[in-house]
């Protein structure tokens, strides 16, 4: 276990703090890439509500991974957005942040679709990340092979309330 459940939470709080005056004027939607940190939007969401802001939501299914340890390189659109983001501002919320890759790609896209702005937000930022294309992140976390609160290994311990990381990757 490398963050507990009540850390993860204090994380998240901590960030809300800080994107809370980003998005607390215009109209904000949250749109979160699925399928990893769906755990980590829905906190978010429940955070900036106790905040008294109130945005949309909306997923985002890109693929990279599949069920392999490492990306292919290659970005599919499994599901795009229901609603339209035209003159919207977007909180952009994934799991991890480690090529920039799928961030780049999704702000592009909601670019693309004629969101106003695009904020970005992860819970995990890698440290061999370089931080340009991305606004905000909840942790820093070891370059290790991350599982739980959404994280999974070929679909598996996405469930698990806290992050771990499998031995030996």
């Amino acid at each position: 276990m490398l963050l507990s459940a009540d850390e993860v939470n204090a994380r998240i709080e901590a960030l809300v703090d800080q994107l809370a005056p980003k998005v607390s004027t215009g109209s904000w939607t949250a749109v979160v890439i699925l399928l990893g940190a769906t755990p980590f939007a829905s906190d978010l969401m429940r955070a900036f509500s106790r905040r008294g802001i109130d945005m949309g939501f909306d997923g985002l299914w890109l693929q990279s991974y599949a069920d392999a340890r490492e990306s292919s390189g290659r970005m599919l659109v499994r599901a795009d957005v229901a609603r339209p983001v035209e003159d919207c501002g977007i909180l952009l919320i994934d799991d991890v942040f480690d090529s920039g890759r799928t961030i780049s790609f999704a702000r592009d896209h909601m670019m693309h679709k004629g969101a106003r702005e695009v904020l970005t937000c992860v819970f995990a930022r890698k440290p061999e990340a370089v931080t340009e294309g991305l606004d905000a992140w909840a942790w820093d976390a070891p370059h290790r092979y991350l599982v739980g609160y959404g994280m999974d290994d070929a679909g598996k311990m996405r469930g698990l309330p806290f992050v771990g990381a499998i031995k030996g990757a």
